[in-house]
């Protein structure tokens, strides 16, 4: 049976995996780390270090897993950012529930029918055969989406709401990123290409040579008759290329990726003008410029929109991360191991150097930002 398929719901997917570790039978474990009273037990952070590592290699070899020294290396890597991120979900979640937020039924039951639709999933059987497959139930998915609901809502009502850019801020940023806001020379073509007959090798030059010539003159004559005619009409009649489908249609397409033979050629054309015949090779082809995008500078105006995503998006790793702060400060964390305390120290400093790193060079999103486990 094929895999259940989950990436359609983005984040919630890798959430239903690292949340099943909640459903297991009660034993008695060892307790790692206390959340204002929650528990992560060493099961817990196992399982979480176990879907990391998958995460950052599918292919992990078995092999890995039992060699101490390399295992160690990896676990060194990735737990850091692997309790971190467990801290942070709970807080999140912990602030989910004292503001009332939960998943209604009929927010669960759509969730339930998208994961159905998208795994074609078509009778009731066919679904619980899936979710046996993956070791899941309707109450765990439950529980895993929920928990990136309360996650989601929380950061969108208690941080993304509250995040106000001013008129100088995006004026600021507009002078420093107007690249961004460029749009490069676009053009739309049509083609008519003539493929020359196919010849044996045996045949000789001479043959190869008198199939291009016989193309070549078809060509010219196809052009005479686009002077006079729609060529849209004519290549949808005679073109041999795949574009003839749209009636030679290509595009439109950035100058800049052009051949520079073709962006050349191009280059004093007018719109609606027909190229001379051009040697394709196996062929010969008409190129029509059937429209021209000049290069663009946005105004401030006109970019306004745009450079309000890109400073909400700049800013928004940074003040998940100072909610993240005010939440750690105030929590009661009760640390069984001082290992594992170092770990999410050193967990910490990461990702507020990954922000700082990723604010200074004005890339949005560039930082880890929690419940991602990424």
């Amino acid at each position: 049976m094929k895999r259940l398929n989950l990436r359609t719901f983005g984040a919630l997917a890798l959430a239903v995996g690292l949340s099943m570790a909640g459903l297991r039978a009660e034993v008695i474990e060892q307790v790692l780390v206390k959340i204002n009273g929650e528990i992560l037990t060493k099961t817990d952070i196992e399982q979480l270090q176990v879907a990391a590592l998958r995460a950052n290699n599918p292919n992990i070899a078995t092999a890995d897993l039992q060699n101490d020294q390399a295992l160690r290396k990896m676990l060194d890597e990735v737990t850091p950012r692997v309790i971190v991120n467990a801290i942070d979900e709970m807080l999140l979640v912990q602030r989910g529930k004292e503001l009332g937020l939960k998943m209604s039924d009929e927010q669960f039951n759509g969730i339930l029918a998208n994961i159905r639709k998208e795994n074609k999933l078509d009778s009731e059987e066919k679904f619980q055969a899936a979710l046996k497959q993956e070791g899941l139930t309707i109450a765990g998915l439950r529980k895993a989406f929920e928990k990136q609901m309360l996650i989601n809502r929380v950061q969108q009502q208690d941080v993304y709401s509250r995040i106000s850019i001013s008129e100088e801020e995006s004026r600021s940023y507009y002078d420093a990123h107007k690249e961004e806001f460029l749009t490069n020379e676009s053009v739309t073509l049509r083609e008519i290409f003539v493929r020359a007959a196919t010849t044996a090798p045996a045949e000789g030059p001479t043959a190869a040579k008198a199939a291009m010539d016989a193309a070549r003159d078809k060509v010219v004559q196809v052009r005479q008759r686009v002077a006079k005619e729609d060529f849209a009409t004519v290549a949808g009649e005679l073109s041999d290329a795949a574009s003839k489908a749209n009636g030679g249609l290509i595009g439109p397409l950035s100058a800049e990726e052009l051949n520079p033979d073709i962006q050349k050629l191009l280059s004093p054309m007018k719109v609606g003008q027909v190229t001379e015949p051009l040697d394709a090779g196996n062929g010969y082809r008409l190129l029509k410029l059937e429209a021209r995008i000049p290069k663009k500078q946005a105004t401030f105006e006109e970019a306004r929109d745009q450079i309000a995503d890109k400073v909400f998006n700049q800013r928004r790793a940074g003040e998940v991360l100072k909610y993240l702060d005010r939440l750690r400060a105030q929590a009661i964390i009760e640390w069984k191991s001082p290992s594992l305390k170092q770990a999410f120290e050193t967990g910490v400093k990461e990702a507020e150097k990954a922000i700082a790193e990723a604010a200074k060079a004005g890339e949005a999103g560039a930082a880890p930002k929690p419940g991602t486990n990424q």
